[in-house]
């Protein structure tokens, strides 16, 4: 038991608390359950109080284990009585063993826990709380002296007294005064409530042998970490997961396969994806050195990844550009020439045939993270490393027929694979295309013709932020903005800029946009503005500071108001909402594994959770983190480590998914990493660039 602090403030006048009508709460020991009066609908939480309050101003704290307990509420007739009081005290307050037996005091007062007390009067503070919670820093301890000049050496001489009469009592019953500051009438005397709160079993039947020691570890568990035995185990497993996975060539550990799961056909899932391999790569970066990180792994890969880009890639007669990253490659042994080999796919085996453009923006950001982890300089610094950055961003800066800075894309060209409706200008694209491009800008070096692309890139950076920001960004003002948009305007005065009409907008968007937060939307192009919400676009346009912060905040805001159609049952969905109907049939071309709220359509993907965190921890709101992560670490490792969960909710294991996902393993990892350890985050986060968010504006030319 704990003494309360500051009494003083506590105290009150007898005579005047006598005259107004109070609501008592009557405290039992010998009962089973735990029952609260008054409408305050609060429940007792672990290293919670109840308050014991004695006569002449005597007050004691009896912590509480951790027990679930049951609220009961009962409403007066007067308004006056559906007050709501804050019973309980000191929520979640943390208590070491120095503070609860420093003083002697504290002690004595604790050795008679069970002595019968009348009532004494506690104002409370508009907002609930009472003056004691306010005065606790500015009175942490309680004197002998302090306590006579409030309560008088007589009221001090008479508590002595009764203190040394008071027999024990087999079954106490403690009871407490609560009196508003509101002026309560005198009619509402019959609105008394009383309630008898019921201790925990773990307690016993009576207080007097509570010892503080048992109830320490019930006070620690409240703030403890997410990882508890059952989590470090499902870490253990993970990162055994993650090992076996490794991919070896002559030796050496190139990459990570896409799964390992025991009883599905391989199809591709048995070679090493680029953007797979991000969150392993990222993982074996975090882990220190100490607990068996391997950046080893992470500078094989990209040396393996940028040989392969130099090989000739063709697609049945046509030859892709120099610059194409390939999607995966296997490691084959070659029987004849008894040694091992690399085949790389490029597009020509993936299901549409695409060349995967995010392929190339993935290794830049992961030669950056490997960069700034180590320190190691010289992997960026290699010709062939420069060149191979080079031949990526000469795909993108190209000069062509565009009219607007972001990149044109084929449907599938990314994480979403199949046919999706992503055709155009995918907000995952832009985001990745300018954090490679940010990325790039602090690897380059100027030598030759560096000097060159870095100016392209910066006027491309600035155009690509300022387009992004403008017209990709949809919150409840500018929904309603487009709601109302004329049509057919010609000139550069026009608002409806890409003549977008307002009977495209669909119905579900009216009621998904909350009134606070807001996203950026999948895709605009003529005529077209793509309303779904894409998880991985927005999530990489707040690490890389695409996003405003006022836009990254609105993003977390909205993730928060629509949790259940986001985040559900099990975190994440890629996008939202599904296709359906003839939408689907005639968008994904009837496709049978993009059925509504699964795969790619609607399904939820735990990877996507280590995005999430990073996102979270960058804006400030780890807490909705590590929700997720908790309901990840309820089913992802019994479930097998599946790819993606089905169901409006994710409820069910995808009916396509193969087990040990290397990604879903590795997602989980870095999550933990970067909750647990938040200084992780500027691996795979940029701060936001003055230059590029305030342009400086120079005089046209032709003026």
């Amino acid at each position: 038991m704990s003494t309360l602090r500051a009494p003083c403030d506590l105290l009150e006048d007898v005579k005047e608390a006598e005259a107004v009508p109070a609501l008592y709460f009557t405290l039992s020991v010998g009962d089973s359950e735990k029952e609260l009066g008054d409408s305050s609908e609060k429940e007792v939480k672990s290293a919670d109080f109840f308050i014991v309050l004695k006569h002449e101003g005597e007050c004691t704290v009896t912590p509480i284990e951790e027990q679930p307990s049951e609220t009961t509420t009962e409403k007066g007739a007067d308004d006056a009585s559906e007050k709501s009081f804050d019973f309980i005290m000191f929520e979640k307050s943390k208590i070491t063993e120095k503070s609860l037996c420093s003083q002697n005091e504290e002690e004595e007062a604790l050795e008679s826990p069970e002595e019968a007390s009348q009532t004494e009067n506690v104002k409370w503070t508009d907002n609930g709380k009472t003056s004691l919670e306010s005065n606790q820093r500015e009175s942490p301890k309680i004197s002998t002296e302090i306590f006579q000049d409030t309560v008088g050496k007589e009221e001090s001489s008479k508590l002595e007294e009764e203190n040394e009469s008071t027999d024990k009592l087999d079954k106490p019953m403690k009871t407490l005064r609560v009196q508003s500051n509101e002026n309560i009438s005198k009619s509402n005397n019959a609105n008394v409530a009383q309630m008898s709160l019921k201790p925990s079993p773990s307690v016993g039947s009576s207080l007097e042998n509570l010892e503080l020691d048992s109830l320490l570890p019930a006070v620690r568990s409240v703030d403890s970490p997410l990882g508890s035995t059952e989590n470090g185990a499902m870490l253990e497993e993970a990162w055994e997961g993650l090992q076996k996975s490794y991919v070896y060539y002559k030796g050496k550990p190139v990459g990570t396969l896409a799964a390992m799961d025991p009883i599905a056909e391989a199809l591709n899932y048995n070679q090493v994806f680029i953007r797979d391999f991000v969150p392993s790569g990222l993982a074996c970066l975090m882990r220190p050195a100490n607990a068996g990180g391997e950046p080893e792994i992470v500078k094989n890969f990209l040396l393996k990844t940028l040989h392969l880009q130099g090989w000739e890639k063709r697609i049945d007669n046509f030859t892709l550009g120099e610059g194409v990253m390939p999607a995966s490659f296997k490691v084959l042994y070659d029987s004849h020439r008894q040694k091992e080999t690399l085949v790389a796919d490029f597009g020509g085996s993936a299901i549409g045939r695409v060349a995967p453009v995010d392929s190339g923006f993935w290794w830049i950001i992961l030669l950056r993270s490997y960069t700034k982890c180590t320190h190691d300089y010289t992997l960026s610094e290699l010709p062939e490393v420069q060149r191979g950055m080079k031949l990526i961003l000469n795909l993108c800066l190209s000069d062509g027929f565009d009219t607007f800075p972001t990149l044109l894309c084929a449907d599938g060209c990314s994480m979403i694979d199949r046919r999706m409706g992503i055709y155009g200008y995918p907000i995952e694209i832009q985001a990745l295309f300018y954090f490679a491009l940010r990325s790039s800008r602090q690897m380059l070096k100027p030598e030759r013709d560096g000097k060159e692309l870095i100016e392209r890139i910066d006027k491309r950076i600035r155009a690509l932020s300022f387009h992004i920001q403008k017209y990709y960004w949809l919150d409840f003002t500018q929904l309603n903005n487009i709601y109302r948009y004329k049509t057919e305007e010609y000139s550069h005065t026009a608002v409806n800029k890409f003549n977008v009409i307002p009977e495209s907008i669909p119905d579900w968007v009216f009621d998904f946009m909350p009134l606070r937060g807001g996203y950026l939307i999948g895709n605009v192009s003529p005529a077209r503005m793509d309303f779904r919400w894409f998880l991985v676009g927005n999530c990489i346009a707040i690490l890389s500071s695409l996003a405003t912060p006022a836009q990254a905040t609105a993003i977390m805001d909205l993730i928060e108001e629509r949790w259940e159609d986001l985040i559900g049952e099990m975190p994440l969905k890629i996008v939202y909402p599904a296709l359906e109907g003839h939408e689907w049939r005639t968008v994904t071309g009837f496709d049978p594994k993009n059925t509504r709220w699964s795969y790619h359509n609607g399904g939820s993907w735990p990877v996507l959770i280590w995005l999430l965190t990073a996102a979270c921890i960058k804006t400030g709101r780890p807490q909705i983190a590590k929700r997720a992560i908790e309901l990840i670490e309820q089913r992802l490792s019994k479930d097998g480590w599946p790819e993606y969960y089905d169901g409006k909710t994710g409820r069910y294991v995808g009916k396509q998914a193969r087990k040990y996902q290397t990604w879903s393993i590795s997602g989980y990892l870095v999550a933990k990493m970067l909750i647990e350890n938040p200084a992780n985050l500027p691996i795979i986060s940029l701060e936001e660039d003055k230059k590029i968010a305030k342009p400086k504006l120079t005089r046209s030319i032709s003026f």
